[in-house]
């Protein structure tokens, strides 16, 4: 971290490298160059031969504010190979192609840019680009899998349009998202990615109950905790599978994003997605009840006639069911409590009834919490450890949240880490 102060310091910016290999999504990586120079970020772009046949040097030099090159034989005397990558405070390659991991994980040093990723010694992030069978290849797999276990973070490709006619994983996320990574791993500073190999669960945003075709029961969630979870997550290393319920969010970068409605679907996509994971973190507003029955047509106002009592039964208890029928041994499970009055002790019961191993509790209301960028909470361990975390941004929550997690996560190998070379596992 001190060494990247002292690198920042001498322009006052923090300085990124930012990769640029050669796919035809090499185009959006433009967005994220806008992104990181607008927010007061100084960037140094490094493209491929190949990437340039897709944006010219003359664009990236103009956005970016510094002269483009692809070749170590430039401004020789400078020792540019090796300069770029030791004056980094981050290395960002988007988007990274199939060849492009090949040659990194490999440690082939055949243009400046992969010079650059030998010699840099800060944070490396990788954003994949590719059709979803080069992606899926083994040998791809394996090439992830040999970048991850060395620190860097390989975020998930996206699920989408491809070239073509094609649909599939393997389309460049947002760069919007891949600049929110971006800046949690700048935040970091030379800290690990602590989550590397481990796939955690999270639910976010609020379940909805219909009561006819227009109308249902729900809640004020607006899912941006649950975000902030994933996204801190994908940026410390982890494979996430963010289920999420009406939110109308934009997919973070590297998250498998499973959509729900209702607290039964939600019910059942975490536990397909938590079979196999290390952490589950329900931050989602699980409505506690649902009516008893659903009417086809749109329930209609009668003159001078009371409307009839809506009955409503019990959705299940997702978080104490996970929590007492642990999927695999050493899961950690984290719930959520939204509490309005005596919120410690309503949290420390709940925590005790639910048999989860953290609850993060706040305080809710009508402009407290749901909807807001900023949260305060006390997360409280089964071991009786209390944490509070001040009023700030939810990704502050966030990383608390993780900061909590990691530790309690078994040692060695997670059930991730071991398929990470075949997907079929």
């Amino acid at each position: 971290m001190e060494q990247a102060q002292e690198r920042a310091g001498r322009s006052g910016r923090p300085k990124v490298v930012l990769g640029v290999a050669g796919g035809i999504a090499a185009y959006k990586a433009c967005e994220l160059l806008r992104r990181l120079t607008e927010t007061g970020h100084d960037v140094r772009v490094v493209p491929t031969d190949a990437a340039l046949h897709f944006v010219g040097a003359a664009t990236w030099s103009a956005l970016s504010g510094h002269p483009v090159s692809t070749e170590v034989w430039e401004d020789v005397h400078e020792v540019p190979h090796v300069r770029i990558g030791q004056a980094a405070d981050l290395v960002v390659v988007a988007p990274a192609t199939a060849d492009l991991l090949a040659r990194a994980a490999h440690g082939l040093a055949d243009d400046l840019l992969t010079n650059t990723l030998l010699t840099a010694r800060c944070p490396v992030v990788f954003a994949p680009a590719m059709h979803t069978e080069m992606w899926e290849h083994p040998a791809t797999r394996e090439n992830v899998a040999t970048l991850r276990r060395r620190g860097a973070v390989v975020i998930e490709p996206a699920v989408g349009r491809l070239t073509g006619v094609d649909t599939g994983k393997g389309r460049l996320p947002d760069p919007v998202e891949i600049f929110e990574i971006c800046r949690r791993v700048l935040a970091r500073g030379a800290a690990a990615p602590d989550l590397t190999g481990r796939h955690v669960v999270i639910s976010a945003g609020g379940t909805r109950e219909p009561l006819d075709p227009v109308r249902y029961l729900g809640n004020r969630s607006s899912g941006k905790q649950g975000y902030a979870l994933a996204r801190t997550a994908a940026a410390r290393g982890a494979r996430v599978t963010l289920i999420e319920a009406n939110t109308g969010m934009t997919d973070p970068a590297g998250v498998d994003v499973v959509r729900v409605g209702t607290a039964v679907q939600l019910r059942e996509a975490v536990l397909k997605a938590a079979a196999d994971a290390d952490a589950v973190v329900m931050a989602a507003a699980v409505a506690d009840f649902r009516p008893l029955s659903y009417a086809e047509g749109k329930i209609k106002k009668k003159d001078g006639e009371e409307p009839v009592p809506v009955a409503l039964v019990r959705n299940p208890d997702i978080l104490a069911e996970i929590s007492a029928e642990r999927a695999r041994p050493g899961q950690v499970v984290v719930g959520f409590a939204a509490e309005t009055d005596d919120v410690l002790a309503n949290g420390r019961h709940k925590l005790r009834r639910k048999g989860c191993d953290l609850l993060v509790v706040n305080e809710v209301g009508e402009r407290k919490t749901f909807g807001a960028e900023e949260s305060e909470a006390v997360v409280l361990a089964a071991d009786g450890g209390e944490t509070p975390v001040p009023y700030g941004p939810k990704e502050a929550l966030a990383d608390t949240v993780w900061d909590l997690v990691a530790p309690r996560l078994p040692a060695g190998a997670s059930a991730d880490a071991s398929s990470a070379a075949d997907p079929t596992v």
